[in-house]
């Protein structure tokens, strides 16, 4: 029997500022549902999701969720007042005897919940924002860029999360790799239609792109169709004026249709020039260290960067990832060691907090006032690589239209204020790039067109980014900084940094266990001992009894239930499901037993 949908939109249309955002677009969300829902920037994916929950009131339409389905939002700017913490907000609508949720969330996703609302950062609230929603569980999970502002372990907690959950939930990022593991849907936004195909998001491309290949066919043939069609009215309706009256009408219907086909939004015309050519020695750092009073950030770590290299930083937010950047771009000087430059440098440097943006000057004001882009006696015009350039054609290049120009840098939206900062950055000619979580925000056509830039650019780049598929395509060199100071190179991105950090963890494992057999009994004892289990895994041990109590309980009860001979031939449709229901919790009981032996066995050591 077909279970109830979690959600339905139906003929929904809704205006913004005389622009139509959606038409008659309708959609059902079912339980268990997967969905990556994806389209340009500015194709209306936040405020579909702000509909879907109920947010925002559609022009026309109706949105119905079926009784007693709770829908969860993440809110991207979470409205704190009154909560004198984020731990106070994110349990805010929980029981009391739930409020641990939070706490295990909180590891997870690496936020203090004792940490003031009042001197919380941006990326902070948004953690609490999306703690406060993996506590409630709700059964419809709304989730809009959760992967912004977490490094990479909190992604892979999310990540495992998710995969494991029984709750549906529809999911808006830019990062690749988190799509393709978690979704088996999509949802595709595309000039105010939306599309769904059965499949995730690691099937979006090739099926956007033949959508797309279709789309153009169609539109050639009705060229070509109007094209004929003008020609004869043009050659031959004086002589057969009333008898092909219907013809003339037809060819004012084709060319009604073409006129009211929506182009497809372009990508932006982004381009680094890199100027003059660096030395073939861009920076070597030698024996660097830092620290801030007892915290060490970096010990004894030496690189050479040549020109034309690729080199990423990963590891954990805080663990001092930017601190080692600035001191390569001597912003920052060493405890020791030495860093030295190669000649001809001209760096560029995109910020992940955004700060070259004055968010109440306007876009016009943001590039006008750009020393570096000002052209004297001239106030509507941009320098552009050494060329003057009007500032709304400059804007246009990046997508931005001509009513956008003289509106606030706060109004746009996190990808608008991304491809602003590329704007000021791509206008400099500069052989060194420096981007500190450029991906974030990014639509994932923008995102390709950045990385093809990169890979084209002739000088050296510089990388911080949790994006795993971004440092794929991108990074030729990754430096790891995983805490106490280390930082380890290895060559090539993510994926080969995992691959040879795993094969390392091995042989260091083999030389261990070599080292230990060696040793005494008692030794081998006490260094089992120091096992320990995370603050999950021991709330979950201490879970597990319970859990089994209940579902042995509830296994009882359907097997006494089923005892009845009768049942069957009286009553098949409950008997169905009380077998169905009987199978499922005894599989769940045994998942629950096998949890509870692995998880005690590692607490005893």
């Amino acid at each position: 029997m077909a279970r109830a949908p979690l959600l339905q939109l139906t003929d929904i249309s809704l205006t913004f500022g005389g622009e139509p955002v959606f038409h008659d677009l309708s959609l059902v969300v079912q339980p268990g549902d997967r969905v990556a829902l994806v389209g340009r920037n500015g194709s209306g994916k936040s405020t579909l999701m702000k509909v879907m929950a109920g947010l925002v009131e559609p022009d026309r339409g109706l949105r119905v969720v079926t009784p007693g389905i709770s829908v969860g939002y993440m809110e991207q700017e979470p409205d704190m007042v009154g909560f004198t913490t984020l731990g106070d907000y994110a349990a805010s609508l929980l029981d009391p005897a739930e409020a641990y949720r939070v706490e295990m969330a909180g590891e997870g996703l690496k936020f203090d919940p004792a940490r003031p609302v009042s001197t919380a950062s941006g990326g902070e609230r948004r953690r609490a924002a999306l703690a406060k929603l993996m506590a409630e569980a709700p059964d419809l999970m709304l989730l809009d860029e959760p992967t912004n502002h977490l490094d990479i372990e909190a992604i892979a907690w999310l990540e495992n999360e998710l995969r494991e959950t029984r709750k549906g939930f529809v999911l808006i990022s830019h990062d690749r790799a988190f799509l393709r593991e978690l979704t088996r849907a999509t949802l595709w936004i595309d000039r105010g239609m939306t599309r769904r195909q059965e499949k995730g998001f690691e099937n979006f491309e090739a099926w956007r792109d033949k959508v797309w290949d279709d789309e153009d066919q169609q539109r050639h043939k009705l060229d070509r169709k109007i094209k004929s069609e003008a020609r004869w009215a043009v050659e031959g309706i004086s002589a057969r004026r009333k008898r092909n009256q219907g013809r003339v009408r037809a060819l004012a219907e084709l060319r009604a249709e073409r006129s009211s086909q929506i182009r497809r939004q372009g990508t932006a015309a982004m381009a680094f020039d890199s100027g003059p050519t660096s030395g073939r020695k861009v920076i070597e750092a030698v024996d660097i260290s830092k620290a801030y009073g007892d915290k060490l950030i970096l010990q004894k770590f030496s690189i050479k960067i040549l020109r034309g290299d690729r080199v990423a930083f990963v590891g954990p937010n805080g663990v001092g990832k930017t601190t080692l950047l600035k001191m390569l771009l001597k912003e920052i000087e060493p405890d020791s060691g030495a860093v030295t430059h190669g000649t001809n440098l001209v760096p560029a440097v995109f910020d992940q907090a955004r700060a070259q943006l004055d968010p109440e000057m306007t876009l016009w004001e943001s590039l006008t006032g750009d020393a570096d882009m000002r052209v004297s006696g001239q106030a509507d015009q941009v320098l552009v690589r050494g060329q003057p350039r009007h500032v709304v054609a400059y804007l246009k290049d990046f997508l931005f239209d001509e009513r956008q120009a003289r509106a606030p840098v706060k109004s746009l939206s996190g990808g608008e204020k991304a491809r602003l900062l590329l704007a000021k950055l791509m206008a400099r000619e500069s052989n060194l790039l420096v981007l500190d979580e450029p991906t974030n925000d990014l639509d994932i056509e923008t995102l390709d067109l950045l990385q093809e830039l990169l890979d084209d650019f002739d000088g050296t780049v510089l990388l911080v980014s949790h994006d795993r598929d971004f440092l794929d395509r991108v990074a030729t060199t990754t430096i790891a900084m995983e805490g106490d100071g280390r930082a380890t190179t290895y060559a090539g991105g993510w994926s080969d940094y995992r691959a040879q950090r795993g094969a390392d963890a091995a042989m260091e494992a083999d030389k261990k266990a070599n080292k230990t057999d060696t040793k005494s009994p008692e030794l081998k004892q006490s260094k089992a001992a120091v096992t320990r289990l995370s603050f999950t895994e021991k709330h979950r041990l201490e879970e597990l009894p319970a859990v089994m109590a209940r579902l042995a309980a509830e296994i009882g009860k359907l097997e006494e239930l089923l005892s009845d001979a009768a049942l069957f031939t009286r009553e098949p449709v409950k008997f169905k499901k009380a077998t169905e229901a009987l199978t499922a919790r005894q599989s769940a009981l045994a998942e629950a037993e096998e949890e509870w032996l692995a998880l005690a066995e590692r607490a005893e050591g």
